[in-house]
Order: C-alpha cells, then structure tokens, then sequence
C-alpha cells in the first residue's frame, strides 16, 4: 500500500534539514515508532516495515530512538522453543 500525504512546505524542509536524511524514510520510522508503542504494530511487523533482516536490528533501531522494548510471555516462550531446536537448552 502507498499512502501520500502533504506537508507545509516549510515544515518539510526543516525536518530535512535537520537530520540530513531521507524524509520519507524518517516518516515511516516515525510510523513503526508509533505504531509500536501504541501497540499497534509487532517487532516482527516493525521488522518487515523497515525492511530489516534480522530481529537484532529491530532492537538496534529501537535503542537507538530510545523506545523501549516490551518482551512478553510469548516471547520468552518462542526464545525457548528456539533454543531447544538449536539444541542450546
């Protein structure tokens, strides 16, 4: 899906400026960003959103943007099982 959307022209140049980034690209970070703390999106969503390989960089990003990260029951649960199949547990 793509979505537009329109900005006062003033607006996005200062946030261009100021980062000496991508706007687009911030503005989906800033979606996954909130979109995960709303709860709304998942690691795994967010991962796939930013077109991340690997779960650690999901929790590189996050780190970096100071989110912080919920680590659930499931999660744990999924680790184990994980381990248990790599024969770490």
């Amino acid at each position: 899906m793509y979505v537009t959307i329109d900005l006062p022209e003033d607006a996005a140049m200062a946030l261009q400026r100021n980062q000496n980034g991508n706007l687009s690209r911030r503005v989906l970070e800033a979606v996954a960003i909130e979109g995960y703390r709303s709860g709304e999106l998942t690691r795994a969503q967010v991962r796939r959103l930013l077109g991340f390989e690997h779960r650690l960089d999901v929790d590189a990003f996050f780190k970096e943007h100071g989110v912080p990260m919920t680590y659930t029951l499931e999660d744990l649960e999924e680790d184990q099982e994980a381990h248990r199949a790599l024969g770490l547990r």
